[in-house]
C-alpha cells in the first residue's frame, strides 16, 4: 500500500500526550508504521561526555504511530488522505478540500 505520510510532511497529533501540537516529519519507517516527528514525543537520553562531544541531558524525538499523525492541509486544519489517478500519475490529496498535496 502507498504511503500517506511522507517526509517533509506537515502533521498534527491526533493522540497521547502531544494531542495538538503540530511539526514535520523528518523520518518515516513503513515497515513499523511510525513516523519521527520534529519537537513531538521526545525523551531525554543521558549521554557521557566524550571527545569531541558534550554530554548532559539531550532531547531526542522518538518515533510516534502513524494513525496518531494527520496531515495539515492549506488552511491548517487536519485532514485524511486520499490518492487519485490525474493523467498517468497517482497523486496524494486532501479529503476535505480536494486539493492535490
Amino acid at each position: 500500500m502507498a504511503a500517506k505520510l511522507k517526509k517533509g510532511d506537515k502533521v498534527v497529533v491526533l493522540a497521547g500526550k502531544d494531542k495538538g501540537k503540530t511539526g514535520q516529519i523528518s523520518s518515516v519507517a513503513p515497515k513499523d508504521n511510525k513516523a519521527v516527528v520534529e519537537g513531538v514525543n521526545t525523551a531525554v537520553r543521558h549521554t557521557k561526555q566524550s571527545q569531541g562531544t558534550q554530554g548532559g541531558r539531550i532531547a531526542k524525538a522518538m518515533p510516534i504511530d502513524l494513525s496518531n499523525l494527520a496531515i495539515l492541509d492549506r488552511n491548517g486544519k487536519a485532514t485524511r488522505v486520499g490518492f487519485r489517478m490525474e493523467g498517468d500519475r497517482k497523486v496524494r490529496f486532501a479529503k476535505t478540500t480536494g486539493e492535490v498535496i
